[in-house]
């Protein structure tokens, strides 16, 4: 855990750096370093408008990865950003995560003008959708509770 918390203060002072490079490549090593922190400073960064887009669009792949629910709301956000990389890795972060309070933001980039958002967007309401099966599945095996 030290040395967890020490490469995430080392990311850190990177992501503070004024040439966006170090910066889109810090986001990706806070991602892969995981944890607490890195959730809080991931989430920060892909809410984070006056950041580059594409910081915030790789900001959005990590959350994926991490597939924690608390990414779930500043993530439908980041699918109205500007640019093509945070909405595109926002709705394929939202699709992993799996949590249905995504689905009407989903159902509306569905619509989006680009085909590859609408093709993310039908691939995340599909992974959706299975997780949404298997777990009424899970209900359906379950023993009934004895009386």
């Amino acid at each position: 855990m030290p040395e967890q918390t020490h490469q995430v203060k080392q990311v850190i002072a990177e992501l503070r750096d004024v040439n966006k490079e170090r910066r889109r490549t810090a986001i990706m090593k806070l991602g892969m370093i995981g944890g607490e922190e890195a959730l809080r400073i991931l989430i920060y960064v892909v809410s984070n408008k006056h950041e580059d887009l594409i910081v915030r669009g790789r900001a959005a792949l990590m959350l994926g990865n991490m597939r924690d629910t608390r990414a779930v709301e500043p993530l439908i956000e980041a699918l109205a950003a500007p640019g093509y990389q945070t909405p595109l890795f926002a709705a394929e972060a939202l699709g992993k995560i799996g949590d249905p309070k995504a689905i009407p933001a989903l159902e509306i980039l569905l619509q989006s003008e680009h085909e590859r958002y609408r093709e993310v967007a039908g691939q995340a309401l599909q992974r959706l959708q299975r997780k949404n099966d298997e777990q009424q599945q899970e209900v359906e095996r379950a023993p009934e509770p004895s009386a």
